[in-house]
């Protein structure tokens, strides 16, 4: 019972910026994953209603997206022309401490904001995958969600507020024309983006699948738990993602995401990006929260029935590649 326990605390660092753990999916028992998902959600309590609440967590359910985490990031190349238009685009680098580590699940749609920031920015850093089961690569911070992110020791916790310190310290002077336009969408990708991703993913039980797939391909899963994630956690999610649709009043998935991408469209007002020349912060977070779920078939879809698309590929090129220094 200690497993299913521990997944209670899975879908609670959504709303905060952070995931907790999906692996934790894989190791509780089909039955209970598949009963706690069709349990009502309760903001306290313990047993098998914690299993969603775990599974939502890292994948962003109830405030990372579940859906944005799932996929988790994909990096494809960048045609010439993209390329000419990140020379034009990437912030050069002016902050570069020692050491930068980054504690998190690869699926999890907070830690692709950050790591979207740090990429953009040029900024090395080093991946830390933690298991969702166990956590013991972070048992030595009180802080027991992801991203956690550390600079020169220094620990840092919640991917909006990582992000908002790190930018203040690559501008001490403040750069940004319009600080009241990119907060509000900043906020609007935590508030609203993230929660329309989870029912996309998990619309139906092949898109589960191929979204678990995923997670357990590239996340710190045991043999066993990694077996055990794909097929069970992926009928938990699914009727997860369907107490998602009644809690965020969505009726229909993907009216809802194509609703989301024109959304942001209509917010660029024609510019390349929110940010005018160069993305400011709210593109990263965009870019960031949707970066895992590009390739997957609900991301296809968006790109192909919303005009997302050119935006998109405008950030592929201005981010570029990942500064990840470790495999």
């Amino acid at each position: 019972m200690r497993r299913v326990h521990g997944l209670a605390t899975y879908g609670r660092g959504i709303a905060a910026g952070s995931c907790t753990s999906p692996a934790t999916v894989a190791a509780a028992m089909p039955n209970l994953l598949v009963r706690s998902a069709m349990l009502s959600t309760t903001s306290s309590g313990s047993g098998p209603q914690f299993l969603s609440r775990r599974l939502s967590d890292y994948f962003g359910l109830s405030g990372t997206s579940v859906a944005a985490g799932v996929v988790g990031t994909m990096f494809f190349s960048v045609a010439a022309s993209s390329m000419a238009q990140e020379v034009h685009a990437k912030e050069l680098p002016k902050f570069l401490p020692k050491e930068v580590v980054l504690y998190q699940y690869e699926a999890c749609p907070f830690c692709n904001k950050v790591k979207a920031f740090l990429d953009y920015y040029s900024i090395p850093y080093k991946v830390v995958e933690v298991n969702p089961m166990s956590k013991k690569e972070i048992k030595w911070s009180e802080y027991k969600k992801v991203p956690i992110l550390t600079i020169d020791g220094e620990q840092m916790v919640d991917s909006s507020e990582i992000i908002s310190d790190l930018f203040k310290r690559i501008h001490p002077e403040g750069t940004c024309a319009d600080a009241e336009e990119e907060a509000k969408w900043r906020k609007w990708v935590d508030g609203h983006l993230v929660h329309v991703l989870s029912p996309n993913i998990y619309r139906n039980a092949s898109e589960a699948l191929e979204s678990f797939d995923y997670i357990t391909s590239h996340g710190n899963f045991s043999f066993t738990e990694r077996l055990v994630a794909k097929y069970a956690g992926a009928t938990a999610m699914y009727f997860v993602s369907k107490k998602l649709k009644k809690k965020y009043n969505i009726t229909d998935e993907r009216a809802s995401l194509y609703e989301a991408a024109e959304t942001w469209v209509d917010a660029l007002k024609g510019r390349d990006y929110l940010g005018g020349s160069r993305p400011n912060l709210a593109d990263l977070a965009v870019f960031g929260v949707l970066r895992p779920i590009r390739y997957l078939k609900s991301g296809k879809d968006m790109v192909e029935h919303t005009r997302i698309g050119e935006w998109y590929t405008r950030m592929e090129g201005a981010v570029g590649e990942p500064m990840r220094t470790n495999a």
